[in-house]
């Protein structure tokens, strides 16, 4: 267990750093924000009609933020649709506060 003056151990570093990595761009911001507040889940199409940039891309960055799980990928035949993992991203004011120094609460597990 962690007291204020150790720092983070190794594997929760880890995990918050792929986080931080994962958000460390303004398209990937603009696409979880705008699955945070559709509350549906929304197509590639849709995604890419939204954020006013083309398919490859979006379909790049939707993989990294599905890798770290704020985006969870749910497949229709041969298409996907794409919603925030709420309890993941819940998460992440968590992992800030803790960066920070603030209490270490139990590791948060995102599914």
């Amino acid at each position: 267990m962690n007291t204020e003056k150790e720092p983070l151990g190794r594997a929760e570093a880890e995990e918050y750093a792929s986080w931080f990595k994962a958000l460390a761009d303004g398209t990937r911001i603009q696409i979880v924000s705008l699955l945070a507040r559709q509350r549906e889940p929304m197509s590639v199409g849709e995604i890419v009609t939204a954020v006013g940039i083309g398919q490859s891309t979006i379909s790049h960055h939707l993989k990294i933020l599905s890798e770290v799980r704020f985006v969870l990928v749910e497949r229709q035949g041969t298409s996907s649709l794409y919603r925030i993992n709420e309890e993941c991203v819940s998460c992440f004011p968590t992992a800030a506060d803790v960066v920070m120094g603030n209490p270490v609460p139990a590791m948060p597990t995102c599914q």
